[in-house]
């Protein structure tokens, strides 16, 4: 189960991110409307959005689609190749949260939030080590996630970084623009 947390409440998601028991949804049935937790006068694809799970690998694939599944309900003008890096980035975050911080981090949250022209996805857990982007040993078959996204994020013209949380976790992020870079 992934959980959407709102605003208005919380709405628990089946493994497809559709509203269990047709009861409650992220946002207006197919784009209807403005989004409950955007500013007043603002376009009806910002809000912010926040989904948990626990910290299982099958929660990886969940994620993704239920971020690809927001970005085309709330219509987020974003193009196709700022979309699929967004959706790799959600990947390596969350399986690192999975594989690195499961031990002491039981749930993950990924949260989706969307400007006027940027989105920024963020996944946190309550582990509290921070790694650090590693350099690309080609003798390696794993520990590049870091790197991947630092490299995504940067060719596109965003930003990412890492921060604790209060709760003594920790919360990685990109920003990427809506456009990719000219």
């Amino acid at each position: 189960m992934v959980t959407i947390e709102r605003e208005d409440g919380d709405r628990t998601r089946d493994e497809e991110g559709r509203a269990a028991g047709g009861t409650g949804s992220i946002g207006p049935a197919d784009g209807e409307g403005p989004v409950a937790d955007g500013p007043p006068g603002a376009p009806h694809h910002e809000g912010v959005w926040r989904f948990t799970a626990p910290a299982v690998d099958a929660s990886v694939p969940q994620a993704r689609r239920a971020v690809r599944d927001l970005l085309a309900r709330q219509r987020v003008p974003v193009s196709e190749d700022v979309a699929d890096g967004l959706l790799l980035i959600v990947s390596e975050l969350t399986t690192n949260a999975v594989r690195h911080a499961a031990v002491l981090s039981p749930t993950l949250a990924v949260e989706v939030a969307v400007g006027a022209d940027w989105v920024r996805v963020s996944v946190e857990d309550r582990h509290p080590y921070r790694p650090t982007a590693l350099e690309a040993d080609h003798g390696r078959t794993g520990g590049r996630g870091l790197l991947l996204v630092r490299e995504i994020t940067r060719e596109a013209g965003g930003v990412c970084d890492m921060a604790h949380t209060a709760s003594g976790g920790k919360v990685i992020w990109a920003t990427l623009p809506l456009r990719p870079l000219p």
